[in-house]
C-alpha cells in the first residue's frame, strides 16, 4: 500500500512540476494589425524595432500578424473589437482616445515631411512654386481618414479624399489630380514597389507640418505599453534607435531629389498635434 501510495504522489509531483514548466515557458503572442497592401521597408523596421524594444523591456512575446482592416481609423478601433493587440499609426486626438499611443516618434518625425509625388509630363508645372499660396492651385489626394487630409484642408490646400490606397496612384498618373504627398520614409518604396516610370518626386519642393508615428496599444493592455515605453526609452538612451533607424533610412534619405541649399520647404500648420 505504502508503495502504491508513493507512486501516486511522485505521479502528483510530476503533473504539478509539469503545468508548472508550461506556465513558466509559456510566451505570451502578440497580434499585430496589419492592413492588406504591399510591406514596405518601413514596416520591417516597425516590427524589427517593436521586436527590440520590448527585448530590452525584458517582455517576452511572439509577434504573430493579423490582416485587419485598411482605413485606420477603422484599424485603431479594432483593437478593441477584435482582440488586436498593437497598430502603429500617424497620431491624432481621436486616435489617442482610441488605444494607448506610445509617445515616440518612430520616424523621428520624417512622417510629417512630405514628398509631391506626381505625373512625369506635370514636374515643370511645380517648377515656379515657391509659395503655400501659389501651391494652392494644385489638388492633393490622401486617404480619406488619414490626418494629413484635415491638416491640408486646414492649410487651404485642396485635397481629394479617397478610400482606396493602392489606387491613388493611378489617380495621379491619370492626371484627375496633380499630385500625392508622401513621407520621406515611405516614398522611395512606394515607387520602387510601384516600377512605374510615369510617377516621380518633384524635386526640390516639398511641405512639411509637426506631426509623429506612433505604436498604439489596446486598452487591455496596459503591461504591454509600460514595457514597449521602457524598451523604447532604453534604445534611445543606448544609441540602438538611432542605429537602427539609419540602418533603414538613411540611404533612401540621402537619395531624395531635395538640394539642401535650393529645396524649397513649404511650412503647415497642424492643429490637430501636441508636440
Amino acid at each position: 500500500m505504502t508503495r502504491y501510495f508513493s507512486s501516486f504522489i511522485s505521479l502528483l509531483a510530476f503533473i504539478s512540476y509539469a503545468l508548472y514548466s508550461d506556465k513558466v515557458t509559456a510566451i505570451e503572442t502578440l497580434t499585430i494589425g496589419q492592413e492588406p497592401r504591399a510591406l514596405y521597408q518601413r514596416d520591417e523596421y516597425l516590427k524589427e524595432l517593436l521586436q527590440r524594444a520590448l527585448a530590452a523591456a525584458n517582455y517576452s512575446a511572439q509577434l504573430e500578424t493579423v490582416i485587419v482592416h485598411p482605413h485606420q481609423q477603422r484599424t485603431l478601433i479594432a483593437l478593441e473589437d477584435n482582440g488586436v493587440d498593437l497598430y502603429w499609426s500617424m497620431t491624432s486626438p481621436e486616435r489617442e482616445t482610441l488605444a494607448i499611443a506610445i509617445k515616440v516618434p518612430l520616424f523621428k518625425g520624417y512622417i510629417g515631411k512630405r514628398a509631391l509625388v506626381t505625373k512625369r509630363e506635370s514636374v515643370n508645372r511645380f517648377a515656379t512654386i515657391n509659395t503655400q499660396e501659389q501651391l494652392k492651385g494644385f489638388t492633393a489626394i490622401q486617404g480619406h481618414d488619414w490626418p494629413d487630409t484635415k491638416i491640408l484642408a486646414h492649410n487651404g490646400l485642396p485635397v481629394r479624399p479617397f478610400a482606396n490606397y493602392q489606387a491613388m496612384f493611378n489617380i495621379v498618373l491619370t492626371g484627375r489630380v496633380d499630385y500625392f504627398p508622401r513621407s520621406f520614409i515611405e516614398v522611395t518604396s512606394e515607387l520602387k514597389e510601384k516600377s512605374n516610370e510615369g510617377l516621380v518626386i518633384v524635386p526640390n519642393l516639398y511641405i512639411s507640418y509637426p506631426s509623429a508615428f506612433y505604436y498604439f496599444v489596446s486598452k487591455r493592455k496596459p503591461e504591454l505599453a509600460k514595457s514597449l515605453t521602457e524598451g523604447l526609452a532604453i534604445m534611445q538612451k543606448n544609441g540602438s534607435f538611432d542605429q537602427l533607424f539609419a540602418q533603414y533610412f538613411a540611404e533612401d534619405l540621402k537619395a531624395l531629389p531635395f538640394d539642401t541649399a535650393n529645396s524649397i520647404e513649404i511650412k503647415l500648420e497642424n492643429p490637430y498635434f501636441e508636440h
